[in-house]
């Protein structure tokens, strides 16, 4: 009876709380695909410092310390900036040069090791135990990006010279290893959110690390901008530069913090699959590629690893005494 109860009474926070990661990771999956055509209008330094900056002018009044919140520790400062850092700073670059060298459904693919990654750096820096399950999942993600990385389907259709195939191919595999690199930055990200929500409200956490993202990101888009010819951007980029500065900047860290106050870190992950799947989609619906086979399967081997590393695992029932 007991247990009926207690479960009776967390269906309401906690599918509020579901919906609030889920909606988080599809939205980084769409801006992750939709920023494709954003850095082919803008430089990426200069894109990523208006991301931060319409992030800095929309919630400008979530810097404030709310009355019941105990002022920060030093070391909740230091987790605030390598919030930023890693999950502001280096995963926008990162992942905008990434999808201009690679496509958005091969970022999407590569995105699906975020759990396995999460998980490798919780055991790392966490100390928390990987089981033969989450081994399993790192080890499938890393076969998927594997033959991700072999499929020629993605490279452009070059009818030149060698030397030119060969810098398509390059270049696409650069793509790869940095959309890689955003992965282990979303997933420091990750780690770090689990220990920052006990301390700080989500508002605040989504206003500071937004700062933080504009301050390291200023010099090199000034040194960007001085150049650049701004009447060349048309209207329809301008819009989507709005959703997107507000997309990566404010909800979905919002989202997420919120989300992640009420659900355990190992279950939230679980929701990170929302961000692969997001990404492909509106890689084939509204930019127009496709899923290769090979793409198929390096997808289905993630999402297995990431099925292995979720899942909860089976409890262990009594032994009957003899």
């Amino acid at each position: 009876m007991t247990e009926n109860l207690s479960n009776s009474a967390l269906p309401g926070p906690r599918w509020q709380a579901y919906l609030l990661l889920a909606a988080s990771m599809a939205l980084v999956g769409s801006y992750v695909a939709l920023s494709k055509p954003l850095v082919a209008a803008l430089p990426v330094f200069l894109l990523g410092w208006l991301r931060f900056g319409i992030g800095v002018l929309a919630v400008p009044h979530w810097l404030i310390k709310p009355a019941s919140e105990p002022p920060m520790s030093r070391s909740t400062k230091q987790l605030i900036f390598l919030e930023s850092f890693l999950g502001n700073f280096l995963f926008t670059l990162c992942m905008l040069f990434g999808v201009s060298l690679t496509t958005a459904v091969s970022a999407g693919v590569i995105m699906a090791s975020i759990p396995a990654m999460v998980a490798l750096l919780s055991w790392v820096f966490l100390r928390e135990r990987i089981g033969w399950r989450v081994g399993s999942a790192i080890a499938l993600a890393a076969i998927g990006i594997g033959l991700l990385s072999l499929s020629k389907s993605e490279l452009p259709a070059l009818h030149g010279q060698a030397p030119e195939a060969d810098l398509a191919s390059r270049n696409y595999l650069w793509g790869n290893l940095l959309v890689f690199a955003a992965v282990v930055c979303e997933a420091s990200y990750a780690v770090i959110g689990k220990k920052l929500t006990g301390h700080v409200s989500p508002k605040r956490i989504t206003a500071l690390i937004n700062l933080w993202g504009f301050a390291l990101m200023t010099p090199l888009g000034l040194y960007a901008a001085w150049s650049f010819n701004f009447a060349s951007v048309g209207a329809p980029s301008w819009a989507l530069l709005f959703f997107y500065g507000l997309a990566a900047s404010v909800w979905t860290v919002w989202l997420w913090m919120t989300g992640l106050k009420t659900v355990p870190a190992a279950r939230a992950g679980v929701f990170t699959v929302m961000l692969p799947i997001s990404a492909a989609a509106v890689g084939v619906l509204v930019l127009g590629e496709r899923l290769s086979g090979l793409q198929l399967l390096a997808f289905g081997l993630c999402l297995a690893g990431l099925v292995l590393a979720t899942l909860p695992a089976r409890p262990i029932s009594p032994s009957v005494s003899r």
